[in-house]
């Protein structure tokens, strides 16, 4: 049952949601061209609302997949966030000031072994990319599901489990960039943040729903997170006791302080900022000022890539601040079925 405001905004979202349905329908009948690789596969990993779904964590997973299948991916992303404009291609000098939080962390995540550039031109940044970096055999784009002027060769939709699309709103009453007819264009679809014991009746009912607006026999994959041991970037190697405070500049930090309480942490203040924030040594300052002896300040990894900032280092480094590394963790055989889904784009001569 949509809420009041909810409902007040609807003929906004409906005027957003109807400028878009025609700007997809100037590509979908080439008035506007899309520009597609025949050199190379480029998967594609996006979503319908505005941050939140876990584009990341699973960028990474599918890039760990393409390396089991032998390949040689590379990843382009706008670099949102970064003060910097126009192709930039990843090296260990860049901070999430030149590329952005999300690449400078695959970067890291990678140790470089992983071209990585941005550009918010993905034709222009596909093309500079490969020219780059030859050995590319697929390039992976991060969130680039509304930049139609590439045509993908395969179109992966993130939805969250806890708000799928199917249940959302156009902007400005909901959170969808467009309207949820846009689903069509995926070729997997992946429910992300789910519960680890969803069951197969529910799963079942999610797809059945999922494909009542993209296609009839989509596959549709489940996914959860699974937190590692807390990482160390500041003052101490380890955390001395179970209060917490929560530092987050994220769309969706709620998964993390549900992971903090159900371990054994005692979250005693969040400090929450909007998606993408760029820290400042006052906040962090202000931040450090609230701990008691014993606490300690965990954090996202990608709000870590931004702690890292050379301007913050001094400050940070005075404090006892630890990350949580995500992995993503497919439910029943999501794993094997998604390299069965790459593994045609890889095949000599295949038709896909």
């Amino acid at each position: 049952m949509p809420s009041l405001l909810t409902v007040l905004l609807l003929p906004l979202s409906w005027l957003y949601a109807g400028v878009m349905a025609v700007r997809n329908m100037l590509y979908r009948s080439g008035l506007n061209p899309s520009v597609s690789f025949p050199e190379v596969p480029v998967l594609n990993v996006g979503n319908l609302r505005v941050g939140g779904t876990g584009k990341t964590p699973h960028v990474a997973h599918l890039i760990t997949a393409l390396q089991q299948l032998g390949q040689s991916p590379a990843m382009l992303s706008r670099g949102y966030g970064r003060r910097t404009r126009g192709y930039r291609f990843a090296t260990a000098t860049d901070t999430a000031a030149t590329i952005g939080d999300e690449p400078l962390q695959q970067f890291q995540q990678f140790k470089g072994t992983v071209p990585v550039a941005v550009c918010e031109d993905r034709v222009v940044g596909i093309r500079q990319l490969l020219s780059e970096a030859p050995a590319t055999s697929v390039v992976v784009l991060d969130d680039a599901y509304q930049h139609r002027r590439v045509q993908p060769s395969f179109n992966i939709l993130l939805t969250e489990q806890e708000r799928p699309f199917y249940e959302d709103w156009v902007l400005p009453a909901g959170r969808l960039r467009e309207s949820r007819a846009g689903a069509v264009r995926a070729d997997l679809v992946i429910v992300t943040k789910c519960d680890p014991l969803l069951s197969e009746a529910r799963r079942q009912d999610i797809t059945r729903r999922i494909r009542s607006y993209a296609k009839p026999t989509v596959p549709v994959l489940f996914s959860t997170y699974v937190y590692g041991t807390p990482v160390a970037i500041g003052a101490s190697p380890q955390p001395t006791g179970p209060e917490v405070l929560l530092l987050t500049g994220i769309a969706q930090p709620e998964p993390l302080r549900q992971y903090l309480e159900t371990a054994g942490y005692r979250v005693v203040h969040h400090a929450r900022f909007a998606d993408h924030h760029a820290f400042t040594e006052a906040e962090i300052a202000a931040v450090a000022a609230q701990l008691a002896p014993g606490q300690s300040v965990f954090t996202t990894q990608k709000d870590a890539a931004r702690l890292l900032e050379p301007a913050l280092a001094a400050v940070v480094v005075q404090v006892p601040v630890f990350y949580l590394p995500i992995d993503v963790r497919f439910l029943a055989d999501g794993d094997a079925r998604l390299l069965e889904l790459l593994m045609p784009y890889f095949q000599p001569h295949a038709v896909v």
